[in-house]
């Protein structure tokens, strides 16, 4: 038997079913990390026969944890651990990194790059005068093909004449032109998702989509990038860590 699933005990004299005993025994073990973004787990025959449960209890299980988003089920493929991306909110790192970071791998699909005029809000924010161009990116931004969020990038044209030139991680490009995004200022929402943006994250249309407003600062202060994300929660979560004052 794997090792991982020595350690789930069910007791059917409990009250909680054993389909709950074993989502839930299941669910922590994902989450403490027992498996890997995109391992693959026993089919609901294997998993019966291993734990010694009726398939229907194994079913239920599984199904309980798709809901979360622990997993992903794929028909003729089989069951799979989906990503789950917790990002600290007291570190300013790329997406790109911190997938990496964790085992995933990044990708993004382009839906434009492109120069034009900023709006009177995106003029204000990042401080630019009347006639200014600015580079406008918009993507989809994924963890092992698996989409995570939908990402809107506004930038002067001053710090990226040439918006074809991001390729995966659009802090890299900064840094390779000496375009360094050394702090940033985010705001964090709820909003729920319309017919397009729910179609471009892959949810349901009403779906709740944590918008996160990011204002990126070169070393000097100047404002060098306008960024709005809108992340799914089924698979984003942000963290923080707080101390007490002494």
């Amino acid at each position: 038997m794997d090792p991982r699933f020595a350690r789930i005990t069910l007791d059917p004299d409990l009250a909680t079913p054993l389909y709950h005993q074993l989502a839930r025994q299941l669910g922590d073990a994902i989450e403490a990390g027992a498996w890997q973004a995109g391992e693959a787990l026993p089919s609901e025959r294997a998993l019966a026969e291993t734990l010694e449960v009726s398939r229907i209890t194994a079913r239920k299980a599984l199904e309980r944890l798709a809901e979360q988003a622990l997993i992903r089920r794929t028909h003729g493929s089989g069951t799979f651990i989906a990503p789950r991306f917790n990002q600290p909110l007291t570190r300013l790192t790329s997406f790109s990194e911190l997938l990496t970071q964790r085992g995933f791998t990044p990708r993004s699909r382009w839906l434009s790059r492109q120069l034009g005029m900023p709006s009177t809000e995106e003029a204000l924010r990042l401080g630019l005068r009347g006639g200014t161009q600015v580079a406008r990116l918009k993507r989809l931004r994924l963890a092992d093909d698996v989409v995570m969020a939908v990402e809107e990038s506004c930038l002067p044209e001053s710090i990226l004449p040439e918006p074809e030139d991001v390729g995966q991680s659009l802090y890299a490009t900064l840094e390779a032109r000496g375009k360094t995004v050394e702090r940033a200022l985010q705001h964090l929402t709820a909003v729920n998702a319309d017919t397009e943006l729910a179609a471009l994250a892959e949810v349901s249309a009403g779906e709740a989509l944590l918008k996160v407003t990011r204002l990126g600062y070169l070393a000097d202060g100047t404002p060098a990038e306008l960024t709005i994300t809108y992340c799914r929660t089924d698979y984003y979560d942000f963290m923080v860590e707080l101390h007490r004052a002494r």
